[in-house]
């Protein structure tokens, strides 16, 4: 397969016509190959418009939720994120390329073990990667510019807002099937205030424990 034809249809043909028109996205996806970071026995399909299996029964998330979550947390280069599962590293390194710094948690220690020779064929040096559970948050003594959770929640977490700071922007999903999943931006705009904006409908696996957790408020 020509991956440098397929990535470039995937722009045109994906990423374009679901509003995302914002340049420096559509350039970090070009430069930053898709196929270098999901299973091997799912490389010619690194750029179809579909979820990809993971171990333990997960799934990246498809190209075009990839590249409107980018559009939304618009990172600068300054930033400091959180990534809530760093499943096959993919968005890590989309994030790392970005801002300054990446703090990436996984449940999975095989996650985390694998993505170190994933960023550094990049040259990411900006990452810090780290295992255990972070449905709740993670190093909550910390604050963060920008938060990723890559895996639905079935009600928006009240640590994850408290862990941004000023200005911070949190992206994350939802909900649970078989209800619309909402992909939502919510941005820090005071000590104790957020601005809360619907992005899209979507559909995407819960986060590991989330499912189960009953510490969730909205």
């Amino acid at each position: 397969m020509n991956t440098d034809y397929a990535r470039e249809n995937m722009i045109k043909q994906q990423i374009r016509p679901w509003e995302v028109p914002d340049l420096g996205v559509l350039n970090l996806l070009d430069e930053i190959h898709r196929e270098d970071f999901v299973p091997v026995e799912y490389r010619q399909l690194a750029y179809a418009d579909s979820p990809l299996p993971l171990a333990h029964g997960q799934f990246t998330m498809t190209p075009k939720v990839e590249a409107r979550l980018l559009q939304g947390v618009a990172v600068k280069p300054t930033d400091t994120i959180l990534e809530i599962g760093t499943g096959c590293a993919y968005m890590t390194a989309l994030l790392a390329k970005s801002g300054k710094s990446v703090c990436s948690v996984d449940i999975y220690p095989e996650f985390t073990a694998a993505a170190p020779e994933k960023l550094r064929r990049y040259q990411l040096n900006n990452v810090e990667l780290q295992t255990g559970d972070a449905v709740n948050g993670w190093n909550r003594e910390r604050t963060f510019d920008v938060i990723v959770v890559t895996g639905s929640v079935p009600k928006l977490n009240e640590q994850f807002q408290q862990q941004l700071s000023l200005g911070g922007r949190l992206f994350v999903i939802v909900g649970g099937t078989p209800a619309v999943m909402e992909a939502m931006l919510v941005t820090r705009v005071g000590d104790n205030a957020w601005s809360r904006e619907s992005l899209f409908e979507t559909d995407l696996p819960p986060l590991v424990g989330a499912e189960s957790k009953e510490e969730f408020v909205f």
